[in-house]
């Protein structure tokens, strides 16, 4: 049986390095090529936590942790504002086991409640545990992008793929700056 938590940086930091190190040595994704150091996870932690992003994970009764997720922004232009990306990560020795699909549950219910729209999931086009797990939740295949990194002697390929949620209730665009030309100053418009 697992438990469901809200991950932090003191009770859960070690262990989220020790599943980003491991992704980085010792599969395609991600496409970082060295490890990360502890000091990262504060910068990692307070990142989520000034954007409002959840960590989930899920921990067996002694407290280990055997899963975990989070998203974050697509991309940083205010019009994303409605959309995240996320990861989804299980140790190695629980894989299989239906974790990753509690934690995409979770992290679904999760952007629910803060008014996102879509969710993009973006992995190595050989992960079929990842294509597997986001085709049964619903995702939806939107391509791939070939050979777009290369890491261990060989070229990879990336995936994306898409689940839209219920549209916001009061969705908001972002306000266009002015745009006023270099020694322009603007005033209200002149007639001829």
């Amino acid at each position: 049986m697992s438990i469901v938590v809200n991950c932090t940086l003191e009770r859960h930091a070690s262990a989220i390095l020790e599943f980003f190190n491991e992704a980085i040595l010792t599969s395609a994704v991600p496409y970082g090529r060295k490890p990360r150091g502890p000091k990262s996870m504060a910068r990692w932690f307070d990142s989520k936590t000034k954007g409002g992003f959840p960590i989930i994970g899920l921990e067996d009764e002694q407290g280990k942790l055997l899963a975990f997720g989070s998203y974050g922004a697509f991309r940083a232009w205010p019009a994303y504002k409605y959309s995240v990306e996320h990861s989804v990560y299980v140790h190695t020795n629980y894989r299989g086991k239906g974790l990753g699909k509690v934690v995409m549950q979770e992290l679904i219910a999760a952007a629910r409640t803060k008014n996102v729209h879509c969710m993009i999931g973006g992995f190595d086009a050989t992960n079929a545990g990842s294509v597997a797990l986001h085709k049964g939740l619903g995702f939806v295949d939107l391509g791939t992008i070939k050979q777009v990194a290369f890491k261990s002697g060989k070229w990879l390929d990336l995936s994306f793929y898409q689940l839209l949620l219920t549209l916001p209730s009061e969705p908001v665009a972002p306000a266009l700056p002015a745009f006023t030309a270099p020694g322009v100053i603007r005033g209200p418009a002149v007639g001829p």
